[in-house]
């Protein structure tokens, strides 16, 4: 059994383009956690940021419910999300703990500066839980490094692994998903749901598969389809 840690910026980040890849991952009986580094609350043009952080932390714990992920949400504020020491040995820790194999963040590059920020984080965090440190839990160092592909951080992504997933899986992501209102395009409009549907149908056509997510590998030139199942 592998162990599989999404890192995002806000709940709803790594739910929409880690998330197929967790539910293939836990059908296949891995284990998969989903960490997001702020709640996300400044992302709805009509709810207060103290209610909205309510309402997404709930549908985030429900979304990972779903799909069979662990959940956990720290509380750095969206927005303002900065890329010190703090968080990214917080982050470390939690690595520590799960001993991830496969580390998935944000691409660096970001029109959303907490976005590039949580890359940084998930990077040195990873370098951070590897290091001999005076320390309550041992070192691990984390196999796989990944990039998923969200439409924020497009600027230079280029992916070389394509994880083919499954209809069982889509289907659960696709009915975890559509409990976040945001994904729904109740909060700017935007048709989440929608656009990762076709984005992973349109990956599956270059993987030879019918659906299909992407990611960028560190120093890679390759295209690789890993099959999880």
């Amino acid at each position: 059994m592998k162990t599989y840690l999404a890192i995002g910026a806000h709940i709803g980040d790594m739910d929409l383009t880690a998330g197929p890849l967790l539910a293939t991952a836990a059908l296949a009986g891995h284990r998969t956690a989903i960490v997001a580094l702020t709640p996300g609350e400044r992302g709805h043009p009509r709810m207060s940021p103290e209610d909205y952080k309510a309402q997404k932390i709930e549908e985030g714990r429900t979304f990972a419910e779903k799909i069979g992920a662990e959940f956990r949400v720290l509380d750095y504020s969206d927005g303002f999300l900065e890329a010190t020491q703090e968080v990214s040995l917080q982050v470390a820790d939690i690595i520590r703990e799960l001993k991830p194999d496969v580390i998935i963040a944000h691409w660096k590059n970001s029109i959303h500066s907490d976005h590039a920020n949580a890359s940084i984080i998930a990077e040195r965090a990873r370098y951070y839980a590897g290091l001999p440190m005076d320390h309550p839990l041992p070192r691990h160092g984390v196999g796989r490094f990944v990039y998923a592909e969200n439409w924020e951080d497009e600027e230079g992504f280029q992916p070389s692994l394509y994880v083919p997933i499954p209809d069982e899986a889509f289907e659960r992501w696709r009915d975890a998903i559509s409990g976040q209102a945001f994904a729904r395009g109740e909060t700017y409009g935007f048709r989440y749901i929608d656009y990762y549907t076709a984005l992973m149908t349109m990956r599956g056509c270059l993987a030879g598969v019918p659906r299909a997510c992407a990611f960028a590998v560190p120093s890679s030139s390759t295209r690789d389809v890993v099959d999880l199942l």
